[in-house]
């Protein structure tokens, strides 16, 4: 595990980093005129709306697992026929061993496996939520009597040719409870491409206009605790945001990660969080599995030792006891706020609200995207 201070000083430098580029100087966009009455978002007392709880302690176990694309498979039914099985398979297991969970955590790809390519190739391999999916794995949640969450590439008639990146969370009846798009995916990453999918950042105020200002950081209030459910890595500022909005318990899905951002991030913003990852074959090149679950103090409460192989890890969880006089977190906004009022980041807000011929095809295309609308980098016309 890397040192806490080392993700600390990283995270500082690249702030500061963008901080000391010049940028150049554009209008503000204006609000739209129905979102200038903003609802409350942070309550100023330092407290947050919840459910009252059904029990004191609560059991969380995260599910680890291989991904199998759907590309691999002779039919996209018979992918997601094997990817559901699988599902079930481990959902089985993970309610009759143990302690009877409370909430079952899979990974960002359980369903539809990782799919490479361009965006038109990449569309068929993806599931529309709610669907013939989501059904069948409410009948688990049902029968386990748990909260079933889950991501996936999905599609949404509502945003032709965009791919989404979603988590599902489904509830103790079976039915589909909330649907939790990415806030905004990591920028910069990669040298010749970036992340093609589609974020809340990415169409920002075409999603607050059809969901509510809300909806951008939303918090799901269970009789378990006030749930958030993230695919977002190394972007302080969101979680923060979804601390601020009285998150308890951050689950979090992965596409590898690093374990010290999420101890830290739990830390810092006092809440629970739990990472699942999905396991792959050994390679010198990346490291896999090693799901966890932690305390608001970064403590690990259960870890998947293994890499490459499928895996169920489980921690209590004293919610009632967390939550007893407990505020949101205490940030030095007023400190900070001068600097962050003139900070401008480098890509707009907004870059793929466009039509679906428009929409960049390749990672090199979104990067060729984001060079051109760049804050940071001066274009030669």
């Amino acid at each position: 595990m890397k040192p806490m201070w080392v993700l600390l000083s990283v995270t500082l430098f690249v702030v500061a980093f963008f901080l000391g580029r010049s940028t150049q100087e554009e209008p503000e966009t204006p609000e739209p005129a129905s979102v200038t009455e903003r609802p409350t978002l942070v309550m100023p007392d330092g407290s947050y709306p919840v459910r009252p709880l059904e029990k004191d302690v609560i059991v969380l176990k995260v599910i680890q697992t291989g991904v199998n694309s759907l590309k691999s498979f002779p039919s996209i039914q018979e992918g997601l026929d094997f990817n559901l099985a699988h599902m079930e398979k481990m959902a089985d297991e993970a309610c009759s061993t143990g302690k009877k969970p409370d909430i079952l955590l899979y990974h960002e790809f359980p369903l539809t496996g990782y799919s490479s390519g361009t965006r038109t190739e990449k569309l068929p391999f993806t599931v529309q939520i709610p669907g013939p999916e989501t059904k069948r794995l409410g009948q688990i949640a049902r029968e386990c009597d748990t909260y079933l969450i889950f991501g996936s590439y999905a599609t949404d008639p509502d945003w032709p040719g965009h791919i989404l990146s979603i988590n599902a969370v489904i509830g103790r009846d079976g039915s589909l409870v909330k649907k939790f798009w990415k806030s905004r995916n990591i920028k910069r990453l990669y040298a010749n491409r970036e992340i093609t999918t589609t974020t809340i950042e990415a169409v920002r105020d075409k999603y607050r206009a059809m969901y509510g200002m809300e909806e951008e950081f939303p918090v799901l209030r269970t009789e378990f605790g006030n749930i958030a459910i993230s695919t977002v890595q190394f972007d302080p500022f969101i979680f923060s945001a979804f601390a601020m909005r009285g998150t308890e318990i951050m689950l979090r899905t992965a596409t590898l990660f690093d374990q010290a951002d999420v101890t830290y991030t739990a830390f810092t913003n006092n809440f629970y969080s739990a990472m699942s990852n999905f396991a792959l074959p050994l390679n010198p090149n990346y490291k896999a599995g090693e799901s966890i679950i932690v305390d608001n103090k970064g403590k690990i409460l259960a870890k998947e030792p293994s890499l490459d192989k499928d895996g169920i890890i489980e921690a209590e969880i004293p919610i009632a006891e967390f939550r007893k006089g407990r505020k949101i977190p205490n940030y030095a906004y007023e400190m900070t706020k001068p600097v962050f009022d003139q900070y401008r980041q480098e890509i707009p807000i907004n870059h793929l609200d466009m039509q679906r011929e428009q929409l960049p095809e390749t990672g090199a295309e979104m990067k060729a995207l984001f060079d051109r609308i760049s804050r940071f980098i001066s274009v030669t016309k």
